[in-house]
């Protein structure tokens, strides 16, 4: 539970919504006390210090209070050091806003999964396509593993029994890890998932896991969103769409 005045601490906005005519609830993901909902009164006024500081994707120093379930902001600072994605890159930081809000729980304090998601949004803001690529798929994993939802991938989910080296394998959103068939769109092999593995244990560095994605992008990318979407419960998430409907233009 979050003691009553806390001040600052480091946050993203995820979401807004607009509360009444002049102020906003916000969903932040904090560094210390995870996910969490606050008011913002009189955010919208155009004379509102509030108004140009709370944007998305850009590091903060709150201040709040109140022990209810919705807080009260007191303070935000905009802490600088990148300007704002925009393209793709901003898209893609909207998608993983969009996976923090349908998978992280309130109140449930993710410090590591903080650190990783404010340098995925430093190597978005990079604006290399190829960097956004294997930071998304960096992030997912690491999202997936913190919040319990990733099987261990050095062994067959079902049979605990450890992978072999050359052979293939696929994750399976109901089954876990198991030896890939024939038909299956996408697997890597034992030796790459291992390596996967190696870089999510606790204290091994995001960028460790951002490395060992690069090679295996599509085969990643094929894997894991199925797993997300099983996951959130969903077929597309909202902003996956957005990004193939504005594509179809």
């Amino acid at each position: 539970m979050v003691t009553k005045r806390i001040s600052d601490e480091p946050a993203y906005v995820l979401h807004r919504y607009d509360w009444s005519e002049s102020s906003l609830i916000l969903e932040v993901f904090t560094r210390t006390y995870g996910r969490i909902a606050l008011v913002a009164r009189g955010a919208k006024k155009p004379s509102s210090n509030f108004r140009p500081i709370l944007l998305p994707l850009q590091l903060l120093h709150l201040a709040f209070g109140g022990d209810a379930e919705i807080r009260m902001l007191r303070s935000a600072e905009w802490q600088g050091g990148h300007v704002m994605p925009t393209g793709d890159a901003l898209l893609s930081g909207y998608y993983l806003n969009e996976l923090l809000m349908r998978l992280l729980a309130r109140d449930d304090p993710h410090p590591v999964l903080f650190d990783a998601y404010a340098t995925t949004v430093q190597l978005l803001a990079s604006q290399s396509a190829d960097t956004l690529q294997v930071a998304l798929r960096a992030f997912e994993l690491r999202l997936l593993r913190d919040i319990g939802l990733l099987p261990t991938l050095d062994a067959q989910t079902a049979t605990l029994v450890p992978l072999q080296a050359q052979t293939r394998y696929v994750l399976v959103a109901e089954s876990g890890l198991r030896e890939a068939h024939a038909d299956d769109r996408a697997s890597l092999q034992g030796q790459e998932w291992l390596a996967l593995q190696h870089t999510l244990a606790e204290d091994a560095p995001f960028t460790d896991t951002v490395q060992a994605c690069v090679n295996h992008l599509p085969a990643l990318k094929t894997q894991l969103r199925t797993l997300l979407h099983y996951h959130c419960d969903v077929k597309v998430l909202k902003t996956r769409q957005m990004m193939i409907d504005l594509q179809a233009f």
